[in-house]
């Protein structure tokens, strides 16, 4: 198992406004366009969650990375007003197509203004910079990957709400909704929580470990990164997750005991 990497998964408000004042951060607003024209942290970047999904092949997002001036070496810093989720589907595929200086504000949008930390509406000038591919097939599962990982023992989390996963679900997947992976006003709990989280129900440190979620793997990236905040670096993302599962008429598995949930294990 590989070396957890230093470079954290969160990144604190206060730091990254230091940050930003040394000019020596990339700062990604991952919120609709018309809503990051209202106001936006200083220097930050719009890349709607939606654009990136119209094409996320690692070619665009490489070409995206470039067109924003994001050199390997560049920290990058991404966040939404969504929980945490949508700026998770975008850090993990940046470090997808190889890049691994990138981190997640650990506030919502809505938070930074709550706090009174600056914004403004000015949309940023940068130069292209040179950015190279080295794809990290390493974090990315796929359907037919799925069911040869599980019978050598992965772990499989469905990071959707508790009722859609009642309903239907992959087999043997264990449920951890994304919801209880923040905590006030962060997008992912403390460390010795999530740690107490994940080991009640099984999930060790050195465990292959597959999130998905529903369709295009917002929520599982949530959870995904809440693993690797962990120090968890066997993780790997199923990105199409159960939409694509199902669609490719895969087995599916039903709860059909409701009242299993034990929530002492919280």
């Amino acid at each position: 198992m590989s070396r957890e990497k230093s470079v954290s998964v969160t990144i604190d408000s206060d730091r990254l406004r230091s940050e930003i004042r040394d000019k020596s951060v990339k700062v990604l607003d991952i919120r609709k366009e018309d809503d990051y024209k209202q106001g936006h942290i200083p220097g930050a970047i719009n890349l709607p969650l939606a654009s990136l999904l119209a094409d996320d092949s690692p070619e665009k997002v490489l070409q995206y990375a470039k067109s924003f001036g994001i050199g390997d070496e560049t920290p990058v810093v991404v966040y939404d007003d969504t929980f945490g989720a949508l700026a998770s589907r975008v850090a993990w595929t940046l470090e997808y197509i190889g890049h691994e200086n990138v981190s997640l504000l650990d506030i919502t949008y809505s938070t930074w203004k709550k706090l009174g930390l600056e914004t403004n509406s000015d949309i940023p000038s940068f130069n292209k910079s040179d950015h190279s591919l080295k794809l990290q097939p390493q974090i990315l599962a796929t359907s037919d990957y799925l069911v040869p990982a599980k019978e050598k023992g992965a772990i499989l989390i469905d990071n959707r709400e508790r009722l859609n996963f009642l309903e239907q679900h992959i087999p043997g997947a264990i449920n951890i909704p994304y919801r209880m992976l923040a905590s006030g006003q962060n997008v992912l709990r403390p460390k010795d929580d999530l740690k107490r989280l994940f080991e009640n129900r099984n999930i060790r440190h050195d465990s292959e470990i597959i999130t998905y979620c529903g369709s295009v793997g917002t929520l599982s990236g949530l959870g995904y990164y809440a693993l690797k905040s962990l120090g968890m670096n066997n993780v790997k993302l199923y990105v199409r997750s159960f939409k694509e599962w199902k669609s490719l008429d895969k087995p599916i598995e039903k709860q059909k005991d409701a009242n299993y949930w034990d929530l002492s294990a919280e």
